[in-house]
């Protein structure tokens, strides 16, 4: 049995190994931090919520707080993007299986299926959080700004999935992809989710059932009838 080969070392001196260990250490710090975050921002709120409050929460210094991110903004943007990308992976939206399924689907009906259920995924996790951000952005600017650039996010993926559809099944009379895009927003935006999810007690099944035959009814000349594939209730 041959003796195992010396580890490899880097400039600095540190294994590999050591350096990985290092690594995931800092992101379970940050997972953690942000995990805290997300329950003081949803719970008490942007603006009540202190950085020394998030690192207690976390049960690390405040320091490392600022280390980790920086910024309270900067947190609250990182637990965004975590909630809406259900992990902390460098991967857009439309570069996500889902989404990516969507656009392929031949089936115009698949198609919106398939984005009311990636659309419900999103804000089953993220949803109280973006609750956050818009009711905080109208008197912080720094806010103001990352709910500006998440609706752009949300209507540049609506775009294209409009731009698909209508490559799919002829869209309503004057309705163009932009307008499509417009409305399907609307329809699959957080403001309604939260209301209709949170504010009025429906199930997520009964609001996909009605976000999906609101898309099939406002965008495409698909008989309507034929968008009941989902249970509403």
């Amino acid at each position: 049995m041959s003796a195992a080969p010396p580890r490899r070392r880097h400039d600095s001196g540190r294994t590999p190994e050591k350096e990985d260990g290092r690594a995931a250490r800092a992101r379970s710090t940050r997972a953690r931090i942000i995990a805290a975050a997300t329950e003081l921002f949803t719970t008490t709120g942007y603006t009540s919520t202190s950085v020394n409050a998030i690192a207690a929460e976390a049960g690390v210094g405040e320091q490392t707080v600022y280390y980790a991110f920086g910024t309270k903004r900067a947190i609250l943007t990182a637990a965004l993007d975590l909630a809406v990308a259900g992990d902390d992976e460098p991967v857009s939206t439309l570069e996500r299986p889902w989404a990516r399924d969507a656009i392929a689907d031949p089936d115009p009906l698949g198609q919106l299926r398939r984005q009311v259920a990636g659309a419900g995924e999103i804000y089953s996790r993220a949803a109280p959080l973006l609750d956050v951000v818009r009711s905080a952005a109208t008197t912080d600017p720094d806010l103001t700004e990352v709910w500006t650039t998440n609706l752009q996010q949300r209507l540049t993926v609506q775009r294209v999935f409009a731009e698909a559809l209508a490559r799919k099944t002829p869209l309503r009379d004057g309705l163009t992809s932009e307008l499509a895009a417009d409305v399907a927003l609307t329809i699959l935006s957080p403001e309604t989710y939260n209301l209709l999810v949170h504010s009025r007690g429906w199930s997520r099944v009964r609001w996909r059932g009605w976000a999906f035959d609101a898309l099939v009814g406002l965008l495409t000349t698909l008989p309507r009838g034929t968008s009941r594939h989902l249970p509403v209730y």
